[in-house]
């Protein structure tokens, strides 16, 4: 080759050099493949052979350079009698392994498509994981409602008797008190399992996508499954960028690595999501503080120091540790906030596959400024054609999926930045509260005290609003509800204009 040989005529010389039929690379040129799962592949890639045929004593084995010493290899590795060479090139050799082993050229073994399909796997169960963490925490903000509402009821209950005594108005005090306590009791027992979550959520590690030229791997995968990257393969970026060059093959390789960085994409977002409901839920619990304290202070301030002093102190102190603990989660869930909205509009920003599939439509991202047309046609018989059509399918859905992702990560934020402005109207208005109603002591520090509340309550108003007001805007851009959803089903067969499609009504 060197010498300028043309390559079918240094194959002929090999073949007489071997006295031996020459084989080129080619997608029909395959290995039986229940073999192929029980050899060690590395290894017949170091020996340099690989085994086309095998059966009845006798193996067709595809080899680079034949000789007595690699026949002997051959059957003591095979176990038959019988060996049968067929030359190739070196290069093609290498081909022949990485489209048995369905890599790409360079491409490491975890790049198959078996592989990848088994990180997708891992990662649908961490999203599945998340998602239960998602409802627990609902569920948690639920029982939190439950002792706001239990609270309300002992608070009225307390005022009737420190106001009105006992005597008759117990028929009312009683069943109020032991209703709110009963509330909050409840509340607590759905809110106290969802406390636990934090210490178990994985991080929210984007290993950080190349546009399918680098490989998502999966380690430590039976005990917790941890998500790392391959560096970038070496010429894997032109051989994407030739993407109308390529064939039918290697391009499912290519959208099967998409798939898998797209999923690993939503993994991220859901994990995102799952922070910012924890922040929601220690939101819930602040509101809930701020209740107690309200309670405790404006009891305190009202009757001034009386035999339910130590009540009123403990109101207040549990209280306060309930909002502290409320802004732990906070700050937390804000860092989450701010990184899944920098996430979205990184992955917004890239490359997709519409990017390289229409490469008419759209500015080519690889060194072919004149890619060739598609040489795909109408007249088509199903085969695998039809394969890289369906896989390129559910590429485009995986995709569409994530694009909603965004969307979702996107408003769970701004229900985030609600949920800073509930908290932050309460703090002010009870601030408010207590400095119109209660200021007639004079006494400075609860005046200083009052107007602090006020301005933290502000804070995290403008807060919230900074947080919902893009997430406003990205709604708009995005019109995800419809009445009517219709799916296209694509049947590679037959020109797309003949594919049928199937309407669900939103009832």
């Amino acid at each position: 080759m060197k010498a300028g040989f043309e390559k079918f005529q240094a194959l002929s010389a090999f073949a007489e050099q071997y006295g031996c039929p020459w084989v080129e690379y080619h997608e029909s040129v395959t290995g039986p493949p229940f073999l192929l799962w029980k050899l060690n592949m590395p290894q017949l890639r170091a020996e340099g052979w690989f085994p086309r045929l095998v059966g009845d004593g006798k193996a067709v084995v595809i080899a680079t350079a034949p000789g007595p010493e690699l026949a002997d290899t051959i059957r003591e590795t095979l176990g038959v009698g019988e060996v049968a060479f067929e030359v190739t090139l070196p290069e093609d050799l290498k081909r022949i392994f990485d489209h048995n082993q369905d890599l790409n050229p360079g491409f490491p073994a975890t790049a198959g498509r078996t592989p990848l399909a088994k990180v997708r796997t891992y990662l649908a169960g961490r999203r599945s994981l998340f998602a239960h963490y998602r409802t627990l925490l609902a569920k948690s903000r639920t029982g939190l409602a439950f002792i706001r509402t239990g609270l309300s009821c002992i608070t009225i209950a307390l005022l009737f008797l420190r106001l009105l005594g006992s005597g008759y108005y117990l028929l009312l005090e009683a069943p109020l008190l032991i209703g709110g306590i009963i509330m909050v009791y409840d509340g607590l027992k759905w809110y106290l399992p969802a406390r636990e979550i934090y210490a178990t959520l994985p991080p929210c590690v984007d290993t950080g996508a190349t546009s399918g030229t680098s490989v998502l791997e999966v380690e430590n995968e039976y005990v917790a499954p941890e998500f790392r990257r391959s560096g970038v393969v070496a010429g894997a970026a032109a051989l994407r960028g030739g993407w109308t060059s390529m064939s039918p093959v290697m391009r499912r390789r290519f959208l099967a690595g998409d798939r898998t960085d797209l999923a690993e994409e939503r993994t991220v977002l859901a994990c995102f999501r799952t922070r910012m409901a924890k922040a929601r839920t220690g939101l819930a619990f602040t509101r809930t503080g701020f209740a107690f304290i309200s309670l405790g202070l404006g009891l305190l301030r009202q009757f001034q120091a009386s035999r339910w002093l130590a009540f009123d102190l403990g109101l207040i102190g549990i209280g306060g540790l309930m909002a502290l603990e409320g802004f732990f989660w906070y700050f937390r869930g804000r860092r989450a906030g701010v990184e899944g909205l920098a996430s979205v509009r990184e992955k917004t920003r890239m490359s997709s596959i519409w990017d390289y599939f229409f490469p008419h439509g759209h500015v080519l991202p690889g060194p072919d400024t004149n890619p060739m047309t598609l040489p795909v046609k109408s007249s088509h018989a199903p085969g695998i054609w039809a394969t890289t059509g369906v896989a390129l399918e559910r590429t485009v859905l995986a995709e569409r999926r994530n694009v909603m992702a965004r969307l979702r990560t996107v408003m769970a934020r701004a229900r985030t930045g609600f949920a800073f402005i509930r908290t932050g109207l309460s703090l002010f208005l009870i601030g408010a509260a207590f400095l119109l109603f209660f200021d007639d002591t004079g006494a400075l520090g609860w005046t200083v005290f009052s107007y602090a509340m006020m301005a933290a309550g502000l804070l995290l108003v403008a807060d919230g609003f900074a947080w919902s007001i893009p997430a406003e805007r990205t709604r708009r851009q995005l019109p995800y509800c419809y009445g009517d959803m219709e799916i296209t089903i694509p049947d590679y067969g037959v020109p797309a204009r003949f594919w049928k499609t199937v309407v669900f009504s939103n009832d």
